[in-house]
């Protein structure tokens, strides 16, 4: 069976540097661009293997060698809004998250939000202690890997981040989970692994890959088989666009969605049944002349991708609804049936 690249999804209180991260991870992978770089998938940015090798190479070792996986999707908006919409019968379309705490302040509000959704949708996540940069005395090395720069520090600092991170640990300890520094962990499967990082200066950004990396491979391998069967996806936004109308950006987590695939997609009223007119993809970033132009059209695409989907009748489609492409000779009215069921639960 092929695997799939895992949906990664990115959570966290405001201000706690999720943005922040994502761009830095971007960026780290844009300076890594000559192996492949990352392509702007619609609404989520796709991290190829070779891309992940450069960044992560020298680490490998601790995810025991190879990189099987075929790369990362991350969806580019952070915050529980889009990953709430991000919802699929029996769970959540992202595979594995990153619950982002500030070092310096711990758990805030909406961090024990966060973990309730993870919870209840049995997400599997690490955490990224972020701005380390911040701890008063802290020496930043920029994009060093946390344990280099870590050992560099002195004994003062050292301590306070330790316990800083003994706090957070703690926090999690009363919540039911157990916790730990990332270097520190036996079995991944039973510890939340902590990578302290600074989204600014790029400290432990490798490192919080490499876990990533390592545990979708791990534990998330029967997950990430796909079919070649038709697509299945939720819908992220419903979005207006000149020239074409009515959109849904759409993430497809399993099959493969083709132009003219009929679709069942939720509505407010009920399912709505219409075609596909076109996938689009956005064009790199180095190609967009011109704001109107910013897509290119695709026959078809496979999971795990971030489109935008145009096609008639949208009218009253919504976020965070289940889509299914209907295959040859399957029964509409099957799937009408299916997305109206699924619908009920949301509201």
């Amino acid at each position: 069976m092929p695997v799939r690249q895992p949906i990664v999804c990115v959570l966290g209180h405001v201000d706690t540097g999720k943005t922040l991260l994502l761009d830095k991870i971007r960026k780290t992978s844009v300076q890594a661009r000559e192996a492949g770089g990352i392509t702007q998938h619609i609404g989520a940015s796709f991290f190829p293997v070779d891309t992940l090798k450069q960044l992560v190479g020298p680490l490998l070792s601790m995810v025991k060698g190879e990189i099987e996986i075929p790369g990362l999707l991350v969806v580019d908006t952070p915050g529980h809004e889009a990953f709430t919409n991000l919802r699929k019968r029996g769970g959540s379309v992202a595979d594995i998250a990153i619950l982002v705490i500030d070092v310096l302040k711990g758990f805030e509000a909406q961090t024990y939000e966060c973990l309730e959704i993870l919870k209840a949708r049995k997400t599997p996540f690490l955490v990224a202690a972020n701005k380390i940069d911040r701890i008063p005395g802290w020496k930043s090395y920029p994009d060093m890997p946390f344990l280099k720069s870590y050992q560099t520090q002195g004994r003062y600092v050292r301590e306070d981040l330790d316990n800083r991170l003994y706090s957070i640990i703690g926090v999690f300890s009363r919540l039911g989970f157990r916790a730990d520094r990332f270097d520190r962990i036996k079995d991944f499967t039973k510890t939340v692994a902590i990578v302290p990082t600074s989204a600014k200066t790029g400290e432990g950004v490798t490192e919080l890959l490499m876990v990533l990396v390592g545990l979708t491979q791990q534990y998330l391998k029967k997950r990430l088989q796909t079919t070649e069967g038709p697509a299945k996806g939720t819908v992220l936004e419903v979005k207006e666009e000149p020239g074409l109308g009515l959109t849904l950006n759409v993430i497809v987590y399993d099959g493969v969605l083709r132009r003219d695939d009929l679709i069942v997609v939720g509505g407010k009223e009920k399912p709505i049944v219409t075609r596909v007119r076109a996938i689009l993809v956005p064009k790199p970033l180095d190609e967009i002349r011109d704001p109107r132009d910013r897509f290119s059209s695709v026959e078809a695409v496979s999971a795990a991708a971030g489109v935008k989907i145009a096609a008639p009748d949208l009218e009253g489609a919504l976020a965070g609804a289940p889509l299914y492409a209907v295959g040859e000779g399957e029964n509409v009215d099957e799937y009408v049936q299916l997305v109206s069921e699924e619908i009920e639960r949301i509201r």
